[in-house]
């Protein structure tokens, strides 16, 4: 089978198509929810998935009685009904983001056993609600927050950080909302879809501690603002020691998207070959391993025979360096090192891209004239790939 570029390029983007909509909050939230509760049933939620699932939800239960609030993302909020939406700042907090979190921490308080919390989270969730512990303000999260993007840390390490330095994450939300049971439904975007890690795990118990987010500070060298260090020698805030009556449920994944994408792939006669959906690392680096792969399996039919394409999931990062006037961007810069590693050869066509699609260079496309037509434009690809400039890709 041969393809030409704009086959190539249709079959690509009908599996990430594939990917995104198998994560739709409409499809999947109605096969995941409790049976209604006796009391009363609060709804409240972060993330840039969370108005979409609330919109879900409020029409789902249309003979439940219900209210609620959920923040998602500046320009994502949808109308959900009874279930009120405010926006906020994405990746770097705002006052909206403190404000959301003080609200939504007032609607699950002087609730009882037999009322009903249901958190809708996605992925953002950790800039969306944001409670400063201690005496740090929003500045100062702001800050840490900067210093974290930029650190080249997973989001992993980030979060670990982060639940240590906030009154709401690691479980502090559902420890609120005690006794009333709390039903989280999940759509993740964390490399091994740990529930704990998503949007920092508000109404999830916290599975690290603060010696691990002083080690992850120490590792990265962050210079953190004077109130955040106060906290973290002070012990923390992310212990819950009141109990919680909570359960997660993860209605749609890194895997399953993976999936969805495969199937499209056996679709166009083309072998998929999923290579795992918990990927991290510099982006430049997994891409540099990823052009040997492709290159192996054009030339070698290792690990996969053609026509193939490999799958994969994850979370990448970009280090950027002090001082740098970089733009990042993990995508653009996974596909720029994989276009040097590949050099221009034929048949080798590549996506990549976030599956919230609302990123800065979300994503882009490689094909085999890639370098050539950078380069007709006056852009050295080695240069901006040193430069962190990876987004010189997009519409190339």
């Amino acid at each position: 089978m041969t393809f030409s570029d704009t086959s190539a390029r249709d079959a690509l983007r009908q599996m990430f198509d594939a990917a995104v909509t198998s994560a739709d909050p409409v499809r999947v939230v109605s096969n995941h929810l409790p049976d209604p509760p006796k009391g009363r049933c609060i709804v409240i939620g972060a993330g840039k998935a969370s108005a979409a699932m609330a919109a879900a939800l409020d029409a789902a239960w249309s003979d439940v009685e219900l209210s609620g609030l959920v923040v998602t993302r500046y320009g994502h909020a949808v109308p959900a009904g009874r279930i009120e939406i405010v926006e906020a700042a994405h990746p770097v907090p705002d006052a909206m983001s403190v404000e959301a979190a003080t609200r939504i921490l007032e609607k699950v308080r002087d609730l009882g056993p037999e009322d009903l919390v249901i958190a809708l989270i996605s992925g953002g969730g950790s800039a969306l609600l944001v409670a400063p512990a201690g005496n740090m303000t929003l500045a100062d999260k702001k800050e840490v927050n900067r210093m974290l993007l930029a650190s080249g840390a997973t989001i992993s390490e980030m979060n670990a950080v982060r639940k240590q330095l906030s009154n709401i994450k690691g479980g502090r939300l559902a420890q609120a909302a005690y006794p009333a049971r709390v039903v989280t439904l999940v759509i993740s975007d964390v490399p091994g879809d740990n529930s704990s890690e998503i949007a920092s795990g508000p109404t999830v118990s916290n599975e690290t501690g603060v010696v691990e987010a002083r080690e992850i500070v120490a590792r990265y060298k962050l210079a953190l603002p004077p109130e955040a260090i106060a906290v973290l020698d002070g012990g923390g805030s992310a212990a819950v020691s009141a109990p919680i009556n909570a359960e997660t449920r993860l209605i749609a994944s890194p895997s399953t998207a993976l999936h969805a994408a495969a199937q499209v792939a056996q679709a166009h006669g083309i072998r998929p070959l999923i290579l795992g959906d918990a990927l991290e690392g510099e982006a430049r680096e997994v891409g540099t391993v990823f052009a040997g792969i492709a290159l192996s399996a054009r030339d070698k039919g290792l690990p996969v025979a053609g026509p193939a394409v490999l799958l994969s999931g994850g979370e990448t990062s970009v280090s950027l360096p002090k001082g740098s006037t970089g733009r990042g961007g993990r995508n653009t810069e996974f596909l720029l090192s994989l276009a040097i590693g590949v050099s221009g050869a034929n048949s080798i066509w590549a996506i990549a891209g976030d599956t919230d699609g609302v990123e800065d260079a979300a994503g882009a496309f490689v094909t085999p004239d890639t370098l050539t037509r950078l380069q007709q434009v006056c852009i050295a690809p080695r240069t901006a790939l040193s430069q962190h400039e990876g987004i010189a890709l997009v519409s190339r």
